[in-house]
């Protein structure tokens, strides 16, 4: 193993986020607040549009949290999640001594299946337990099927939150994802399409939103000349160093989608020609995925192989991929969290895995990438 590594997913510097911090440290901005602060947030404001509010946060997981606090979320209650997601989606839940309830996958976006949706919540109502909230996960960039998500939480009039952790930059029927819920959530740690080293932020539909998730994440301090506090607040505010590396990055982030876009296209090509290879790509025009994460789906009937075969043979060439996200009902530490679902998340766990897909990736390592593949499958 004396190749390099190629990583799944390596932060990418534009340039000028260096001058962002030595400007805060110049100005001896280095705080929960300043310039940089306000001027990310108004750049993920205008990036995003239809009126969005931000508000920018110490991470994606910490925006998910102060959303359910908004929520209304507190011990007992119940949450709907998608179970096929990283744990930070559903950790929250049990933040606030809830209980997720997961909803399986559908097959074309991966995301929640809006049938095992509407039956998971006519179900926890017939058992008396309304959801208090929808947390939708964009998986690996992809639009969620939003039109019927939507649908069905204004029908049960329950709040819906956007896990848009991955998808900056992918939009369902030409509107952002992360736009569409109360609350959508956004996060910039290291492996994102753009990162501030660790960082989120909360996307709100309202000032009034976005202003109590400001207040709630600087220790919800009331307005008084001492320290007074009438809520329980917490200490989750994004810093202005941290800020000034996001205002760089938002230089460069529609840049960065189309490289990432082209790595896509780089395994749609590559596996072409390979039976029982799907790659993951957009179900039709009305989605458009960032592909922060290209994926395949491999057939170990039609292959003879199987994903985990082909991680290992990268693992030999030192690069680096991974399987899917376990989903959540399968963890331990959700085992007994009810589920709605007809086994869509567990076959792709089984069978898929995500591959280098970093904006940064040269031409040299996309052809050892390619070799790999080739010389697993003639095998």
């Amino acid at each position: 193993m004396n190749n390099p590594k190629i990583w799944l997913s390596s932060p990418h510097m534009g340039g000028n986020e260096q001058k962002y911090i030595t400007e805060a440290f110049a100005e001896n901005w280095v705080a929960p607040l300043g310039p940089n602060v306000n001027g990310f947030e108004e750049d993920l404001e205008k990036f995003l549009g239809n009126g969005t509010r931000v508000a920018a946060l110490s991470a994606g997981t910490a925006a998910l949290h102060l959303a359910l606090v908004q929520c209304g979320v507190e011990y007992g209650d119940e949450v709907i999640c998608q179970s096929m997601t990283f744990s930070a989606s559903a950790n929250p839940i049990a933040y606030c001594g809830a209980t997720p309830v997961f909803v399986d996958s559908e097959p074309e976006t991966w995301n929640m299946c809006p049938e095992k949706l509407r039956e998971a919540v006519e179900d926890r109502i017939r058992k008396g337990k309304k959801p208090k909230a929808i947390i939708v996960v964009h998986l690996y960039g992809m639009p969620a099927k939003m039109d019927e998500i939507l649908s069905i939480a204004h029908e049960f009039e329950i709040d819906l939150i956007e896990d848009a952790a991955e998808a900056l930059g992918s939009t369902y029927k030409n509107r952002p994802c992360g736009t569409f819920g109360r609350f959508g959530i956004l996060s910039f740690n290291g492996n994102k399409i753009i990162t501030t080293s660790g960082g989120g932020a909360m996307a709100c539909r309202t000032q009034e939103d976005k202003d109590q998730t400001v207040f709630l994440s600087t220790q919800a301090r009331d307005n008084a000349p001492h320290y007074q506090h009438s809520q329980i607040g917490f200490n989750y505010r994004m810093s202005n160093i941290v800020a000034g590396i996001g205002r760089g990055q938002m230089e460069v982030l529609d840049s960065r989608v189309e490289a990432r876009r082209k790595m896509q296209q780089f395994y749609t090509d590559l596996f072409a020609n390979m039976p029982g290879v799907t790659v993951f790509s957009e179900p039709s025009a009305d989605f458009y995925s960032n592909h922060w994460l290209s994926a395949i789906i491999i057939d170990p009937e039609i292959t003879g192989k199987t994903r985990e075969e082909l991680r290992m043979a990268f693992l030999e060439d030192n690069i680096e991929s991974r399987p899917l996200w376990k989903p959540m009902h399968l963890q331990p530490v959700f085992e007994n969290a009810p589920f709605y679902g007809n086994g869509v998340s567990e076959k792709l766990f089984d069978d898929g895995l995500c591959l280098p897909s970093g904006s940064n990736l040269t031409e040299e390592e996309k052809k050892r990438i390619a070799e790999a593949v080739n010389r697993f499958f003639e095998k």
